[in-house]
């Protein structure tokens, strides 16, 4: 698999990017730029984008109008090539309730050609300290449990690029405080990150650029050095307004 710091240039390149569903405009002409190994976290209120933003990224959605490249490739000429570096955590765990906790995941250790894939699925359960559940139903799972299932499979194939849509969603404050190691470890290289979350705490202490997203558009940048967390939530406020 391809490392993060094998790229050259921009990890991912959006432009312009918009999204309508009917009248409804989700994201507004959107500019994002990550380089590789970045980690960019997105921060805004319900209903602002941040969702239809991750699906576009992720190929899961397509946009309205813009262009967006990732690694370089367009996602709708290279559509194969573009998921195979990317993973995805989100609201939705995109598990299989019927099957066994270790069947999920070699499932899609087989649709992303993992090699050594038993081993990879022993070593992810042991990451997200699942090991004992691997014969379970994923139905019998509590939900931070499926959550850090479905960040067992978003990395099984270590993926040098990793969108994450409010990943701490179910987690227990110990899952919180783990989310990290359970999504990096293992990487030669560091991956490069995309992450929208409603804890602003979380995500500036994971990510060096915070960005705010309100009504489909990019309102505000920073970058970690420039700012303080006191001064970045009072902009966020003033931005998404002091009851989100």
């Amino acid at each position: 698999m391809i490392g993060a710091q094998g790229f050259k240039g921009k990890s991912i390149q959006a432009s312009l990017l918009a999204k309508s569903f009917g009248s409804i405009h989700a994201l507004r002409e959107v500019n994002l730029e990550v380089g590789a190994g970045e980690k960019v976290a997105i921060f805004g209120p319900n209903g602002s984008g941040k969702t239809t933003l991750i699906k576009v990224m992720a190929t899961i959605m397509r946009p309205s109008s813009g262009r967006l490249h990732i690694a370089g490739m367009n996602p709708g000429e290279n559509g194969h090539d573009v998921r195979r570096l990317i993973g995805v955590v989100s609201h939705n765990t995109y598990l299989y309730d019927d099957l066994a906790v270790e069947e999920n995941l070699a499932f899609y250790g087989r649709m992303y050609g993992v090699e050594n894939v038993k081993a990879r699925i022993t070593n992810g359960l042991r990451r997200v300290g699942l090991e004992r559940r691997s014969r379970d139903r994923v139905r019998t799972l509590s939900r931070g449990m499926q959550q850090r299932l479905s960040i067992a499979r978003a990395t099984l194939h270590e993926p040098p690029i990793l969108l994450l849509d409010e990943p701490d969603t179910g987690l227990d404050e110990a899952g919180q405080a783990q989310l990290w190691e359970m999504l990096t470890s293992g990487y030669a290289d560091e991956p490069t990150v995309v992450m929208t979350t409603h804890n602003l705490k979380l995500g500036m202490s994971l990510c060096s650029r915070w960005t705010v997203l309100v009504d489909g558009e990019i309102v505000s940048e920073v970058a970690k050095e420039n700012s303080s967390s006191e001064s970045f939530q009072a902009l966020y406020r003033r931005y998404a307004g002091a009851g989100t």
